[in-house]
């Protein structure tokens, strides 16, 4: 019930065509990868079943509806040859960045985008629906700068991990803060709901906001956190959040995230 409602709201802001321009806008959709990780080296070409994992996340971002480009953006050939081999677009970007927001930005800057989402290419079960989601609330509010997406955590274990980020946001939606400390805390006991919100790395961004914000410097908060979307929110920027509902939700952070996404597609077949 809950992704046919995001699709029909979505249908009603861009229609039934998947390409062309919605609401006079153009979005692109990138995914950067970056060869080098601590605890998964590789780890855009980690193969579930039988895949590069980078190639899951671009199929499913390639059915989001409104989207008009997607494209890999990445700084290594190894994983540029692969996005090839599948028939994919990648784009070549600068070694010196210091985040996947600075690569996507740097496609961003040679595009005529007016819209642009990044989806980590660590979220190989990425719901399209998802991705909807975020782009509706830039297309329902032109003021908005900057949009993400968060799901209910239901696992204290999950709550509590400083693996998992959390968000809290006001009445609005808007996000009031990104931790990766249990939020909020629960004085009198355990929720009758959920613990919390956890964080999907969703970005959506008008384009010029998203030029801005790679210049921008880094702060305190998001030095601690070691979470990016901290700049936007201490420089004094909104971000929407939407809620979302995603299916699997396995995010690929260790041969263990690795090991279940296998699992998941041995007992279920494809996503």
């Amino acid at each position: 019930m809950r992704r046919r409602s995001i699709a029909r709201s979505n249908q009603l802001l861009y229609g039934d065509s998947r390409s062309g321009c919605v609401m006079g806008e153009r979005v692109l959709a990138v995914i950067p990868a970056r060869f080098g990780s601590t605890r998964l080296p590789g780890k855009p070409l980690a193969r579930i079943a039988g895949k590069p994992m980078v190639q899951h996340v671009y199929e499913r971002v390639r059915q989001v509806q409104g989207v008009d480009r997607v494209c890999v953006a990445t700084d290594d050939d190894r994983i540029a040859r692969a996005v090839e081999s599948f028939g994919g677009e990648v784009v070549k970007t600068s070694l010196e960045h210091r985040c996947g927001t600075d690569r996507v930005a740097e496609v961003a800057r040679g595009s005529d985008a007016t819209l642009v989402l990044n989806v980590q290419g660590d979220m190989p079960f990425v719901e399209p629906a998802t991705v909807d989601a975020v782009l509706a609330l830039l297309l329902a509010d032109p003021s908005l700068p900057m949009a993400t997406a968060k799901v209910p955590i239901f696992d204290r274990i999950a709550w509590e991990s400083p693996h998992v980020v959390k968000v809290v946001t006001d009445r609005r939606g808007q996000a009031l803060y990104f931790s990766r400390r249990p939020l909020p805390f629960w004085r009198a006991g355990e929720p009758s709901g959920p613990w919390g919100f956890k964080h999907l790395g969703i970005y959506g961004f008008r384009r010029e906001f998203l030029l801005e914000f790679a210049a921008l410097p880094t702060t305190d908060l998001e030095r601690a956190e070691s979470l990016e979307q901290l700049r936007a929110l201490e420089h004094g920027y909104r971000i929407g959040v939407a809620e979302v509902q995603e299916g699997v939700g396995i995010e690929i952070d260790t041969p263990e995230d690795l090991e279940r996404a296998e699992e998941v597609l041995r007992a279920d077949g494809p996503q």
